[in-house]
């Protein structure tokens, strides 16, 4: 499946977030240190900066089932960022995601883990979202733990966490 299907090009909703694909207009906005109204204060953090200086090389990533930008429904204002890290290995899929320090603390890291995850597992090319998370970050630990995930590896310094469609086949 590429990015230029026509699968799903929706947003994805959640209580209190909306989860919508980044523009390649966006990304240069982040390089170029430009700073619209409807972001919050302290958005884009430096990971935001990192995944839109890599569009360029990953042109996926800017589809629908690519990387996203996580704006509060209240207030509208993008406050982080969540990606898939397209296209998807032997059906696993690698999550990342960031919301500024402003935002921390009110449960929206693992909400839009757990809406973005289930989302992908509904591609018909995934059957497992996974995230590594070095073990220096007892928080986002607790993200993915509350999103659903289960550790599967634990390396020297990374814990290897994924989560799965149970009716697809694990490799």
């Amino acid at each position: 499946m590429s990015s230029t299907s026509s699968h799903v090009h929706a947003d994805v909703v959640t209580k209190r977030l909306v989860l919508r694909p980044w523009t390649r207009s966006e990304a240069i906005t982040v390089l170029d240190d430009t700073r619209p109204s409807h972001w919050a204060d302290d958005f884009p953090a430096e990971g935001d900066r990192v995944v839109a200086g890599l569009f360029e090389q990953y042109p996926d990533w800017l589809g629908p089932y690519g990387h996203r930008l996580v704006i509060e429904r209240d207030s509208g204002l993008v406050v982080g960022s969540i990606g898939l890290f397209w296209p998807p290995s032997e059906g696993v899929l690698e999550i990342g995601y960031g919301i500024v320090v402003s935002r921390r603390g009110r449960g929206y890291a693992p909400e839009a883990t757990k809406a973005l995850a289930d989302f992908a597992l509904t591609l018909p090319d995934v059957h497992t979202v996974s995230a590594d998370v070095e073990l220096s970050n007892p928080a986002s630990v607790r993200v993915l733990e509350k999103a659903g995930f289960r550790r599967w590896r634990t390396g020297e310094n990374v814990v290897k966490f994924r989560i799965s469609n149970p009716g697809r086949d694990l490799r």
